[in-house]
């Protein structure tokens, strides 16, 4: 398929200064495209606006996938586009986009956006003194609007009206190419949106492209932008990073690019430590999460944040120990002192947060197996994925004495079989040396006591 790519970008006609790759000499099929992105073009379009699918749809169609989500681009106003579709909801401040609804999908439509100038009115345009976009809603054309997307590959238009795409940025060769290239001077897109550096990361591991020289070399030297970001954003972000099903080539380039420490700091210090079964666990858990996704399971977020701040929440856990803190009192502020330390980067919702602290918990638990303590973990809520994080460590080479064959093994038998492998786990019990009771002797009380009394 990319052969056949190889001269799309040459000798092709233009207009409005963008290369126009007709319908014989590219492989998109309508077949592929979402039958209700084609309706919100169609309707655009019969009211007079352009319209343009957008994007990654356009990117991965070229490169021979199946996108599940279609953007669409269009002269229209958010308020025109909300006017023609029944159910449009105008949503964003920073970026005004409108989610057009079809049943229980959703296509996204933005406005054309134009290049801002120092006479922009600050309600539609603002910076921050840093330069980041605080406000970004002056429209434009079409042109304009590929000139403001942030890398080549992601600034593909396609026409509905002729089936042809448009290429105003060079896109088409650095899909050829593989390469991730930012649209205009990559200092000052990033600048403007720090975010663009996890997203450079983002698509060089998806696509398995490389990040062009001028793209990547601003990267390390304007990471600690990222605090710059909303902690709300940036959890929304690592999900888009870690639970795509490219984990573990996105976890080696934010690492090689110094983004990790940025935005989760105790798995960059774990990744960086002497600690071979903490790495080790950490990369084996971002296997195993692509493994599942590309299996169609699911991926809960709570277990992705226990693998990467366990390693240094267990050394934290040694430390307090070490101070003579009772471990159980130890696991406790230990767990609390890296979260808290993780929520000063990245926000993470309540409920993975109690997820992510039962997993942990049930790993000092899980090994106490007698009597009726089996039993109990076993009908625990969060026994699963702490079973599959035992399974992990082991994986990642700790010694846990059979650990996990024990569990797998006590879930696959009879409940009958059950009560003899907790049996086979008690201690053998001597008989105890028979304690003779000391008989009290028998007081004789005297007439003197009793008149004492």
């Amino acid at each position: 398929m990319i052969r056949r790519l190889l001269n799309i970008f040459r000798n092709n006609p233009t207009k409005g200064g963008a290369r126009i790759i007709p319908r014989d000499r590219h492989n998109i099929s309508r077949k592929l495209i979402s039958r209700s992105a084609l309706k919100v073009m169609k309707r655009l379009e019969e009211a007079n606006h352009e319209a343009y699918l957008v994007g990654g749809g356009v990117r991965d169609l070229l490169l021979g996938g199946r996108p599940k989500d279609f953007d669409v681009a269009t002269s229209a106003t958010p308020e025109q586009v909300k006017h023609l579709f029944r159910g449009a909801r105008i949503i964003g401040r920073r970026f005004r986009i409108v989610h057009v609804r079809f049943g229980r999908e959703i296509i996204e439509v933005t406005t054309f956006r134009g290049q801002h100038d120092d006479n922009s009115n600050r309600k539609h345009a603002a910076r921050s003194d840093q330069g980041m976009l605080l406000r970004d809603n002056v429209y434009g054309d079409v042109r304009s609007d590929a000139l403001r997307r942030d890398f080549t590959v992601n600034a593909l238009y396609y026409t509905a009206s002729d089936f042809s795409v448009h290429d105003y940025t060079r896109g088409m060769e650095d899909i050829v190419h593989r390469k991730v290239r930012m649209i205009g001077e990559p200092k000052a897109r990033y600048q403007e949106d720090p975010v663009r550096m996890l997203r450079a990361v983002r698509f060089a591991a998806k696509l398995d492209f490389d990040i062009e020289p001028a793209t990547a070399k601003p990267i390390r030297p304007m990471a600690d932008l990222l605090r710059n970001i909303p902690a709300a954003r940036l959890f929304d972000e690592t999900l888009k990073l870690f639970m795509a099903g490219y984990a573990a080539r996105t976890l080696e380039l934010l690492h090689e690019y110094d983004l990790l420490g940025h935005l989760i700091p105790a798995a960059a210090a774990a990744l960086d430590s002497d600690d071979q079964i903490g790495k080790q666990l950490i990369i084996q858990a971002m296997h195993n999460t692509d493994h599942r996704i590309h299996s169609n399971k699911r991926v809960t977020p709570a277990f992705i944040f226990a693998a990467l701040l366990w390693p240094v929440m267990t050394r934290e856990q040694a430390r307090l120990q070490a101070k003579g803190e009772h471990p159980i009192k130890a696991h406790q502020t230990a767990a609390q002192n890296i979260i808290s330390a993780q929520l000063s980067h990245t926000a993470i919702p309540k409920r993975f947060l109690q997820t992510t602290r039962e997993i942990w918990d049930l790993q000092g638990r899980l090994p106490r197996r007698q009597g009726k303590k089996a039993e109990r973990v076993f009908e625990h809520p969060r026994f699963r994925a702490a079973y599959d994080f035992v399974l992990l460590r082991e994986q990642a080479g700790e010694n846990l004495g059979g650990l996990g064959d024990w569990w797998t093994r006590y879930q696959e038998v009879s409940f009958e079989e059950r009560e003899a492998m907790v049996n086979q786990l008690q201690e053998p019990r001597g008989k105890k040396p028979r304690r003779r009771r000391r008989r009290k002797p028998t007081s004789t009380k005297t007439s003197h006591q009793t008149d004492a009394e």
